[in-house]
């Protein structure tokens, strides 16, 4: 059976139509602290620019897009982009109904000895399909656990997220482009 990953794929009936889920910046903080040596990073799926306003503050932003306007960054449609490979690292939270589509296109996008890392719920580990398609041909490097839930916000909304708690455990999950491995480091964000 073939996923067609174009379909909506509602998470419940309140989930954001674009699949835009902002996230707290202190991941972007947290994740330059873990990989220090970061650099020209494209944000693809920027959104009002939370995780790329941190990475511009380090200097360490090279271009921040979205699919849709948010105020922040240029529109381009990520997953369409046919340009030349990217001289730098690729690093964001993509739109949950498309990340392995986002893994697929930034590990092709991404220029040799540069990396791609991806925030995503722990449990993309999971399932058959992402198996074949990714960890078998493709494994991470790292993957870095948050032991502490991490906000991301429907809408960007913090304030209604805060009264939420958070009921997805996540990780940046790291691809370095010419270095695969079979066997990922694992490490944990306190």
């Amino acid at each position: 059976m073939t996923t067609n990953y174009r379909q909506v794929i509602a998470r419940s009936s309140d989930a954001e139509p674009n699949d835009y889920y902002a996230t707290d910046p202190r991941a972007a903080h947290d994740l330059l602290r873990i990989e220090p040596a970061l650099e020209n990073i494209w944000e693809p799926a920027c959104g009002e620019g939370h995780l790329a306003k941190v990475f511009d503050q380090y200097g360490k932003l090279g271009r921040a897009t979205d699919l849709v306007d948010r105020g922040y960054g240029e529109t381009l449609d990520f997953l369409s982009y046919g340009g030349t490979a990217w001289d730098g690292d690729i690093v964001t939270n993509p739109p949950y109904k498309y990340a392995a589509e986002f893994v697929l296109k930034a590990l092709d996008a991404c220029g040799k000895n540069h990396k791609v890392i991806m925030l995503l719920p722990v449990t993309f580990l999971e399932t058959a399909d992402r198996y074949d398609r990714i960890f078998s041909r493709y494994p991470p490097a790292r993957v870095f656990v948050y032991s502490k839930r991490l906000m991301c916000a429907k809408n960007g909304d913090f304030d209604n997220a805060r009264k939420n708690n958070s009921m997805k455990c996540y990780a940046w999950f790291v691809w370095w482009k010419d270095l695969m491995t079979t066997s990922p480091l694992m490490g944990w964000i306190r």
